[in-house]
This record gives C-alpha cells, sequence and structure tokens, in this order.
C-alpha cells in the first residue's frame, strides 16, 4: 500500500486511534481528498502555508484520557464526526478507541459496565448510531423553572445536573460563526463575550480559545490548562480551516463550468458579524437578500456530461433562495418579532453568503427537540420542566439554551449549523434526529407545510449534499 493511502485509510477509518510520531511529522497538503458516499470533501487552511500540519496540538492528547480534539473533530468528517465512522471505530478497536470514554461518550457515566465487548456496546450505542455525546449541564440556580423530571432509558435521570445528548460541531469554517456551541454557552457572558458586529472577530477568536480550554479540561480531562501557546495554536489552526465538498459523484468537479463550490473558494468568502441579517442587524444597514448561495448559477440549463446531476444542484440552489415558507410557531423569531406567520425563505434563518448561519446569535426552537418531531427521538430521554411563576409544564428531550441563560422563552432554543461540508458529517441537526439530508428536508418539508414535490426534494438533497 503506498504512504499516501495508507494515510488516507489512517485518517477517514480511526484518525483518533491512529495518531502516532510518523504521522505527526505529516502535512497534508490543501484539499487533499476524503471521499464520502457523495463526493469528496476537501480542507483549504488559510493559515498553513498551504497544508495542514498534523503536528499541531489540535491533534495531540493534552489530557489524561488520550483524546485530542481530532478524536471528535475529524478531517474526513468535516471536522466533526460522522456515526458509521464512528461505528466502524468501534468495531475496529473493540470500543477501545480514546472517543469511547465514558466522561461523555457513553449514554450515562454511572451505573454502566465497559468491561467488556457487550458491555461498551450498549455504554456507547448512542455514540455509534447517532453520533451523540452525552453533555451534562447544570440548572442555574436562579432559573425561571424547575426540573420536576427526567425520564432517561440509561439512567442519568438527575434534575440538578441535565444529560443532553449532542453532535459535535464541525472545528471548520469557524470564521462565520455567530455562537459558539449549539448552546451559545462559549459565547455568553460572563465567562465569554457575545459576538456582535463592532467586536468581531476578537470575540470570536476570544470565545475559540476559551472553548479550547473547555474542551480539554473537561472532554480530555486534562489534569492541568492549556498553555497560552499551546491555545493559541489550537485556535490559529482551527480558525484557518474552510471544509466544502470539492466533488460530486454526479456532476463532478464542484468548481468546473464557472461554478464556485469547494473549500478554496469558501476561504476567500465576504463575511462579517451581521452581514445580510433580516432582523436588521446589517453594520452597514445594507438591505437582506434571500439569494444566500450563487454557487452553481453558471449551471442553470447545463448540457453534456453530468448535466443532469448538474441541473439537479442549480435548482435546489435556486429552490433554497427562493421557494416560499409560512414560518410559524418558531420560538425565538415569531413571538419576538410579534408576528403568528412570517413569509420567508430557507435564507431567513441561513443568512450568511454562501455559508448558510445566521449572522447573528438567533437562537431558534424549530420543534427538533419536541417530543412530536416527526422523525422520531424515543432514544432521547424526557425532561419535564415546570414554569415558577404560571406553573406551565412543557416536556422536551432538550431544555437548550435554558440551561444557560435559566430562562422559559429559551426551552428547546438553539443555534443553528453552517451548511457546508454536510455530506460528510451525517446524521444532523443537534440531536442526530435526521439520519440524511432527505430527512432534514423531510422534516423542514411537514414541520412548515412547505409543499415540496418527490423532484424539489431531491434536488435540495442534491443541492446540500454539494455544499
Amino acid at each position: 500500500m503506498s504512504s499516501q493511502l495508507s494515510i488516507r485509510v489512517c485518517l477517514a477509518v480511526a484518525f483518533g486511534s491512529c495518531m502516532m510520531p510518523a504521522l505527526a511529522q505529516i502535512k497534508l497538503p490543501n484539499l487533499f481528498p476524503f471521499p464520502n458516499a457523495h463526493g469528496i470533501s476537501q480542507t483549504y487552511n488559510k493559515n498553513g502555508n498551504g497544508q495542514i500540519d498534523l503536528g499541531n496540538a489540535f491533534f495531540q492528547s493534552l489530557g489524561t484520557n488520550g483524546r485530542s480534539c481530532s478524536s471528535c473533530h475529524q478531517p474526513d468528517q468535516g471536522w466533526s464526526i460522522a456515526a458509521s465512522s464512528v461505528a466502524l471505530r468501534f468495531l475496529l478497536t473493540r470500543g477501545l478507541d480514546p472517543i469511547f470514554r465514558t466522561v461523555d461518550g457513553s449514554v450515562c457515566d454511572h451505573g454502566i459496565d465497559t468491561s467488556t465487548f457487550s458491555g461498551r456496546e450498549q455504554a456507547y450505542k448512542l455514540l455509534t448510531s447517532r453520533g451523540l455525546l452525552r453533555i451534562g449541564i447544570g440548572v442555574p440556580s436562579a432559573a425561571e423553572f424547575d426540573v420536576v423530571g427526567v425520564n432517561n432509558p440509561y439512567g442519568c435521570n438527575e434534575t440538578t445536573t441535565i444529560s443532553t445528548y449532542r453532535r459535535p460541531l464541525p472545528a471548520t469554517n469557524l470564521r462565520f460563526l455567530s455562537a459558539v456551541m449549539w448552546d451559545g454557552r462559549e459565547s455568553t457572558a460572563p465567562s465569554t463575550a457575545a459576538i456582535v458586529p463592532g467586536a468581531y472577530p476578537a470575540n470570536l477568536i476570544a470565545d475559540l480559545a476559551h472553548q479550547a480550554q473547555d474542551a480539554t479540561a473537561g472532554h480530555a480531562q486534562a489534569a492541568k490548562p492549556l498553555t497560552q501557546a499551546q491555545m493559541d495554536e489550537i485556535v490559529n489552526f482551527e480558525y484557518g480551516l474552510y471544509t466544502a465538498q470539492g466533488i460530486d459523484y454526479g456532476a463532478g468537479s464542484l468548481s468546473a463550468g464557472g461554478a464556485k463550490g469547494g473549500a478554496d473558494e469558501l476561504a476567500d468568502q465576504q463575511y462579517y458579524a451581521g452581514i445580510n441579517d433580516p432582523l436588521g442587524q446589517n453594520p452597514t444597514g445594507a438591505p437582506f437578500t434571500p439569494a444566500i448561495f450563487n454557487l452553481y448559477d453558471t449551471w442553470t440549463n447545463s448540457h453534456g456530461l453530468g448535466s443532469q446531476a448538474r441541473n439537479s444542484i442549480a435548482r435546489g440552489e435556486e429552490l433554497f433562495n427562493r421557494h416560499p415558507i409560512n414560518i410559524t410557531g418558531v420560538a425565538g423569531l415569531n413571538d419576538a418579532l410579534h408576528q403568528d406567520s412570517i413569509s420567508g425563505t430557507c435564507g431567513t434563518c441561513h443568512d450568511s453568503p454562501n455559508a448558510g448561519n445566521h449572522s447573528i446569535s438567533v437562537p431558534l426552537n424549530i420543534g427538533v427537540s419536541d417530543l412530536t418531531n416527526p422523525l422520531g427521538v424515543g432514544y432521547l430521554p424526557v425532561v419535564t420542566l415546570r414554569n415558577k411563576t404560571t406553573g406551565a409544564i412543557v416536556k422536551t428531550t432538550d431544555p437548550g439554551r435554558a440551561l444557560i441563560t435559566g430562562q422559559w422563552a429559551d426551552i428547546g432554543k438553539v443555534k443553528g449549523p453552517l451548511l457546508r461540508g454536510l455530506a460528510a458529517r451525517a446524521p444532523y441537526f443537534h440531536n442526530g434526529s435526521a439520519n440524511s439530508l432527505g430527512e432534514v428536508v423531510d422534516f423542514y418539508n411537514t414541520r412548515f407545510g412547505i409543499g415540496l414535490t418527490a423532484q424539489e426534494k431531491a434536488d435540495l438533497v442534491a443541492f446540500l449534499n454539494s455544499l
């Protein structure tokens, strides 16, 4: 086997358990190809002199349990983890890879047996099936609610510290972030600062440094804090990463024929906090446009080799930009604007050009944590909350940002993720409830009654897979 192929197998199958002294000396070239089910994912490092240095502190074990940042942020999986790859890693290492640790990788951190292979299968089944880590978050002392019950099928029924089960967010394309972590806890005062116009990117970089410190202390169980040099090295590395799909198996190169897909194009994308914000917070005063993506405009009415796939991707881009959505019942949007119904598009909540996140921090509850999620969330605990003032009861599988702010109105709210590099990192949503992008589209179609045809669904999926 060639050395390059050996490296690729090592990285693509079990990066976290492959780190060895020889590999740490390797620098992968920019746009190194990582295959996935739909094509080739590529990463461009703007801070690495054209390379991805595997000797960086990001890839080093800096704690006590063998983990590194790369244990849960793997370059072949969009710098997150794909559940299928975690399942393979489990089989190859018999559940002994550093990602499989009871501190957060297991369904609970007590009352489980990891001494046998079958015990580890049960302990880490949410990690291998949904790519979920368990995040324990204490209920704020001044919360507007009481946790009156937790029905957790895996144990961990405590009501003072709530076990939430969430996907690791990508450690790439970070320049486009408006909040760090699903619940924004690494961009929340007093410890950290909100990422807002006028303070960007300084606050973002400071928040990423804080997150690196917290992750090393928590996930890697470090005995001592990161040094300033280690923290700076990690943040500088991940802040320079840009990841996107570079090749589609049907359409070919995503930068062919005048298209602008790929990670190198993304690295040059204009962005600032508040850009294209639909709620009037763009610091330049420029109006919002729903034409979020223009990557594949030149592929409309393509002909020749790959034209069927290219036309589908172009139609999907147009649907994303233009298809009307009647937005109702979204906490953080409809209630905040005092509008029961908002005429919007996908770009209403994914407004940043060619990146697809919200350029201002706006955590929303679209119902992904609800017990009525049409995709099914029976694998998650049910947390029952009671409003201290009104006595109102809410049942949810994840209280979301409410566990950070203590506010009743924040129950179930999480931020939206960036939409680049999607094909490499299934499943989707913060709780892994969508196994595919097809299920993501089905969720939105059902939730908002969009009325997409089968062809429109297929076109949207083709477009999302091309990002």
